[in-house]
């Protein structure tokens, strides 16, 4: 029996648990795990139904329409890994987490390509055998440079896209092909210290925690839904040099937190929030 995922928003009422899991009954579906949630503010309802079983997804979806309220979104998911394609700058620890974990099959997902704007990290990912595509943004607009890019991911067709420490501003063109399938990793606890520099932003104020924030990419920068955070103390020692050094494994625990929970379909979007069911 394979896994398929159930997720399901609209306006909250009365029995809506009751008639989405009744649906799933009369189809002869085994439900592993349930999640829902009512945000009050905006009186809408959230749902992540787990099951198993030989589906007749038309007839699901279908059903759904003719319990639900009008504005209801339902989408049927069949779990199985993401294609994704991460893109790098130059720094090593983000992708270095995620190749070993694409090696040995520790998250949700298949790396497919690697695209840089600088070849420093090509001998890195030579060693695990997946394609590397420089493509310098030097004496490039940055449309022309999103161009060169747009092709090569036309090669893959990923589900999403990993910005692992790619230090490059994406243009609303580009973000318009990939809505809402981006995920940054920015080395701050957002809402502060946005931008560039943020750990030189943050010795200045003299702040005794650092974060990292990882979130989907929208036009405002770093503006974008929170999937997740994590942070670290810090002292009156800590020099920017430290900061960056220290900050680095808070970088990678928050990505990785970050992609588990998209890959595995447990992110609802809500204006620029997330419904995030762990």
């Amino acid at each position: 029996m394979e896994n398929y995922i159930l997720l399901v928003d609209c306006t909250d009422e009365k029995g809506l648990i009751h008639k989405i899991t009744g649906v799933l009954y009369d189809q002869g579906l085994n439900i592993i795990s349930n999640s829902e949630f009512v945000e009050e503010e905006s009186n809408h309802f959230f749902m992540r139904s787990e099951f198993t079983g030989d589906i007749n997804g038309n007839a699901i979806l279908n059903q759904l329409r003719e319990v639900l309220p009008k504005d209801s979104t339902s989408k049927l998911i069949k779990f199985r890994k993401k294609r994704i394609v991460v893109f790098v700058s130059k720094e090593h620890h983000c992708l270095g987490d995620l190749l070993v974990k694409n090696e040995f099959n520790e998250m949700n997902a298949e790396i497919l390509a690697i695209i840089s704007n600088h070849s420093v990290l090509e001998s890195l990912v030579e060693k695990f055998n997946i394609p590397f595509y420089y493509e310098s943004h030097q004496n490039k607009t940055r449309e022309d440079h999103e161009e060169k890019i747009l092709e090569i991911l036309k090669k893959y067709e990923p589900d999403y896209l990993i910005l692992a420490k790619y230090m490059r501003i994406l243009t609303s063109n580009f973000l318009s092909k990939y809505e809402n399938k981006i995920i940054n990793i920015h080395h701050s606890f957002l809402p502060a210290f946005i931008g560039v520099n943020p750990y030189e932003q943050a010795f200045k104020r003299g702040v005794k925690i650092i974060g990292a924030t990882s979130h989907i990419v929208t036009e405002e920068l770093d503006e974008g839904p929170i999937i997740a955070q994590e942070i670290i103390n810090i002292n009156h020692k800590y020099t920017v040099k430290d900061m960056k050094q220290a900050g680095r494994e808070v970088e990678i625990s928050a990505l990785s937190k970050a992609m588990k929970l998209v890959f595995e379909d447990r992110v609802f979007l809500s204006n620029n929030k997330t419904i995030i069911f762990e």
